[in-house]
């Protein structure tokens, strides 16, 4: 039996209007994406310009300058060691392959600038540029030279710690941490200034808790006009 007809209808009413948005939100309305997709983009878009530590680490990696580096670094497999070679040689080191085995000699704040310059160009989406450079990668995935830079890196701080060489195993870190991954998951986003999407952003947040406060005074109105009250007695 339904205690307050009114209260009732009410709640039902906004719980209807609520899944209808709820429909309407999944439907690919903006530009071909529904709007939890063209959000996600939005503010991934944002982020990107205030992620970008290129010139931190290029100041950073003058702290090991004139260390020469001299390591052999375990890669996922054979085609990865051999592709990678292409990547130090083009630093002006030396690398050769033998098996999964990436041996890697020469200057390292070289190496490192060689990743920098790499990683910058993908971060400003341009892959194609390092299918110019390096041949070898025409036809993969544009982020196969970020993602070797990322393994031999990751190498480099491993092999580094074991020779106590701990400051220039640091940079490597830094690097992969602030600057590969970053330019490797930000590829093909367009960055954006919040300036410039100001109101957008301020409708989403406002409608994201305007929403959620939807939905509980519906669910409120509809068991409170079913009679259903919680009571301490």
């Amino acid at each position: 039996m339904i205690h307050s007809k009114k209260e009732f209808t009410g709640g039902i009413v906004l719980l209807v209007i609520f899944f209808i948005v709820l429909f309407a939100m999944f439907q690919p309305l903006f530009d071909g994406h529904n709007s939890m997709a063209y959000l996600d983009n939005l503010y991934n878009s944002i982020s990107k310009g205030s992620a970008h530590y290129g010139e931190a680490l290029k100041e950073e990696a003058k702290t090991v300058a004139g260390y020469q580096i001299d390591v052999t670094v375990n890669m996922e497999n054979e085609a990865q060691a051999a592709d990678s070679v292409a990547l130090i040689t083009a630093a002006g080191a030396v690398a050769k392959s033998e098996g999964k085995a990436l041996s890697v000699k020469g200057d390292y704040v070289a190496i490192l600038n060689a990743c920098l310059e790499d990683s910058d160009k993908m971060y400003n989406n341009d892959g194609a540029a390092l299918k110019v450079k390096y041949p070898a990668y025409e036809g993969k995935d544009d982020r196969q030279v970020l993602y070797n830079w990322y393994k031999i890196l990751s190498g480099f701080d491993k092999a580094l710690k074991k020779q106590e060489a701990f400051a220039q195993a640091k940079v490597a870190v830094n690097m992969n941490a602030k600057v590969v991954e970053t330019a490797y998951n930000y590829y093909k986003v367009v960055p954006e200034e919040i300036k410039d999407k100001a109101g957008i952003v301020t409708f989403s947040l406002a409608f994201y808790v305007i929403y959620t406060m939807w939905y509980g005074f519906a669910i409120l109105f509809v068991f409170e006009g079913w009679g259903l009250k919680i009571s301490g007695h």
